[in-house]
């Protein structure tokens, strides 16, 4: 988030009165990390590599700033040289003479690349900004249009594509589905029943949130139809929010939100014509409330669709194939899990891509699946049958690339160490051994966009104390053809600043399992003394903290603290989802809060038997699940914690969404004793030591609501705690000038006076 300096100024005069800054830092010292240098500077702005996408596979494009500066241009690159053309200038994305350029927030090109759909004026939805305007550039005659015609307002239309000839533009406004004639401006709706309540082409809350799913229809390979998800969301009870702060009366903002085990929206599929008319609906059984259609593609022909059914449950995963002439769907093969199906394709559902990699002769297609122990690739045939493509004890995290016309499958993996993340390749015949591609002795993360015929990819890369940098690689040599964002300024400022030391290692939870941790020791380090030891946890299956990854702005906070003479440390449980294998992530199911205290709480204690640990004061915080996951540790774990920082946790999981909360703990009616386990309110009355809680009253995702109801909680027990809530600010706290700030000084206080950090006593 980019804030300005000036508007801080009232807020800093509060930071600087709370908190002791070191002289070192006053004084300007490029070795010494301020809070203000983190979250109020330029100091650590990184570089990042304009949006690419490959045109063929020796050729792509990417948004980059002319060198004499300006707005943003388009500039098609050939891989092999280097050479640089521009092919859309700012002038060209000017709406008439002299006015500003559009800002190109995204594009894509029409099939014949010779046309430009340009995304700008983006406004967010839930989490991300996917409502704005398009605008067509022809490349032919330099003409530019926008989209949407004389009645659409600014910032309503979402996922505009074009059609597969290029003639035509469909997209979705306020809930209803179109199509655009390029030629001659025609706008044809295909639906008009669109509402809040009924919900074409796009999808709800929770839907988008969980599923990650949000553009909601799909063209027919020959352009004459068009395939779309229609939600109804009557019965969806709406949460308020409450704004107090923007006007002078309160007001309320309803969202759609189904809380675990009330109704959702029913979900179903059609098939409608370009031109429009009637919506043929796929006839897909069972209770449409009480399953989900969790993806949906053409079946690599025009005629029919395969349709993915998730029970509501989530632990079987029903494929059907379904005739768009008539509706007629018949089973393709069903998955199952004892624990939960997560599902795993490398388009998620963002855009218009195919969620399914289809063989040239549509004869099959590429599925992963967890039923041998490992996130595997097989191979489905069109009857359903399956042949397994990856074998051996490692995971397919990833499907990057499918090179169907030499027969090989690129994906990512991590075989020996579930904190790194590199490029393998192996045949998709299932026939001999699969390559690492990434070089040998390479440490980090690593990601790869790789070009349609598999000979280049642009890799993206960082490490823990290395910014990401990007490069051109020849595959499958890997050899570095040019380098693409060096993020030079950043690496030079890094390496000025004196840092602990960060070691990767496993610690013994017991009962057999290791578990994955990090260590940043203070730059000073002494072995001989004593150091307290903050925990950053998160805990859950929606994210690893334990990564050789570049952390940012929280990796540097965290650097702060060690300067201040704090050990900081990061272990993952089981259950969250690193690549070590199906019974390592779904060790969580109904035992969301039992596993994950014993595991971390067992992690701590062996820590802080090590000589240079002081046993008496360790900390522990975390953010979203981690803000969970905090809140039972310092309840179920008493006196183990001397502090806990807990920001904007679920609290109670009967208050959180359908999805979430009932593919790993259940349904709240049949799996009761789960839930009690799962909500760490259930187990206030344990907490012995200092809390601190943070929410955003505006959180649309995990409400401020549950953490009143474990504020009560505390009150009605006598015990104290401490509480910093943040008007109409989402989960992320980062709206209005000064928060970000706010929120990190509030947390570097709390460690300070609770943990007594040697660097911090030193200054009072």
């Amino acid at each position: 988030m980019s804030t300005r300096r000036c508007s801080l100024l009232p807020t800093l005069a509060v930071v600087v009165a709370l908190l002791p800054v070191p002289l070192a830092a006053q004084a300007g010292d490029p070795s010494r990390l301020t809070l203000e240098r983190i979250f109020a500077s330029r100091d650590f702005r990184g570089e990042r590599g304009g949006a690419t996408r490959w045109l063929d596979d020796s050729t792509y494009t990417m948004i980059a700033t002319p060198a004499t500066g300006g707005a943003d241009e388009l500039v098609r690159i050939d891989a092999a040289s280097g050479r640089r053309t521009v092919l859309v200038s700012a002038t060209m994305l000017r709406p008439t003479p002299g006015a500003a350029p559009l800002e190109l927030e995204d594009y894509s090109w029409s099939p014949d690349r010779t046309q430009l759909l340009v995304f700008t004026n983006s406004a967010r939805v839930w989490r991300e900004n996917t409502r704005g305007d398009f605008w067509v550039l022809s490349l032919r005659d330099s003409s530019l249009r926008k989209l949407g015609g004389s009645d659409a307002t600014a910032s309503t239309l979402q996922f505009a594509t074009f059609s597969p000839d290029g003639r035509r533009v469909a997209y979705v406004r306020e809930h209803n589905l179109y199509v655009e004639s390029l030629a001659d401006r025609r706008v044809v709706a295909l639906t008009t029943d669109g509402s809040d309540k009924v919900i074409n082409g796009t999808f709800d809350w929770v839907y988008e949130e969980e599923l990650f799913m949000r553009n909601g229809f799909r063209w027919s390979p020959d352009g004459t139809q068009i395939a779309y998800w229609q939600l109804d969301a009557t019965g969806v009870r709406d949460f308020l929010l409450i704004n107090d702060t923007d006007s002078l009366y309160s007001f309320t903002i309803p969202i759609q939100y189904p809380k675990a085990g009330t109704t959702n929206s029913a979900a179903r599929i059609g098939v409608v014509g370009a031109n429009g008319g009637a919506t043929r609906w796929m006839d897909v059984p069972g209770d449409a409330r009480n399953n989900y259609l969790a993806r949906m593609d053409w079946a690599a022909n025009s005629t029919e669709l395969v349709i993915q059914q998730l029970n509501r449950r989530q632990n079987v995963n029903t494929f059907f194939v379904a005739t768009a002439t008539s509706g007629a769907t018949r089973p393709l093969f069903v998955e199952r899990d004892s624990a939960w199906i997560d599902i795993y394709d490398d388009h998620v559902g963002y855009g218009p891509g195919p969620s399914l990699h289809w063989l040239p002769d549509a004869s099959g297609f590429v599925y992963l699946s967890e039923r041998d122990g490992w996130r595997h690739a097989w191979m489905v045939s069109r009857t359903g049958t399956m042949r397994l493509i990856t074998t051996g004890a490692f995971d397919v995290m990833r499907v990057r690339q499918i090179d169907l016309k030499n027969g090989w499958l690129y994906f990512d993996a991590s075989p020996e160490n579930a904190t790194q993340m590199f490029l393998w390749r192996t045949r998709l015949d299932g026939k001999g051994t699969p390559q690492q591609l990434t070089p040998a002795g390479a440490r980090g993360t690593h990601d790869y966009d790789i070009g349609p015929g598999a000979r280049y990819a642009i890799h993206a890369w960082s490490a823990v104390g290395i910014p990401p940098t990007m490069e051109l690689v020849r595959l499958p040599a890997h050899q570095v053809v040019r380098p693409l964002v060096g993020n030079e300024r950043l690496a030079a400022t890094l390496a000025r600043l004196r840092l602990g030391r960060t070691e990767f290692f496993r610690v013994d939870a017991g009962q057999g399992v290791s578990l994955d941790a990090w260590m940043i020791t203070p730059p000073d380090f002494d072995s001989t003394r004593t150091y307290p030891v903050l925990f950053h946890v998160y805990g859950e299956p929606a994210s690893q903290t334990v990564t050789d990854a570049y952390g940012g702005s929280t990796w540097l906070w965290h650097q702060l603290l060690a300067q201040e003479g704090v050990i900081v440390v990061s272990v993952d449980n089981r259950g969250t989802p690193g690549p070590r294998g199906r019974a390592w992530r779904k060790a969580l199911h109904n035992q969301m809060g039992a596993l994950r205290v014993r595991e971390q709480s067992a992690a701590a204690r062996a820590i802080a038997r090590r000589p240079y640990v002081d046993s008496t004061r360790l900390g522990i915080w975390g953010w979203s699940g981690g803000g969970s996951s905090t809140l039972h540790l310092m309840f179920r774990a008493p006196g183990l914690f001397r502090m806990g920082m807990s920001v904007a946790p679920v609290a109670d999981v009967r208050n959180y969404d359908t999805i979430y909360q009932e593919r790993y703990v259940g349904l709240p009616s049949t799996d009761s004793a789960a839930y009690r386990d799962a909500s760490a309110i259930t187990f206030a009355s344990g907490l012995r030591g200092d809390l601190l809680l943070v929410h955003g009253t505006g959180d649309d995702n995990v409400h401020y609501q549950g953490t009143e109801q474990l504020m009560n909680a505390l009150i009605a027990l006598n015990t104290p705690f401490d509480m910093m809530s943040y008007p109409n600010r989402t989960h992320g706290i980062y709206e209005g000038a000064g928060t970000t700030l706010h929120l990190y000084s509030l947390l570097t206080r709390y460690v300070r006076e609770h943990l007594e950090a040697p660097g911090a006593s030193a200054r009072r």
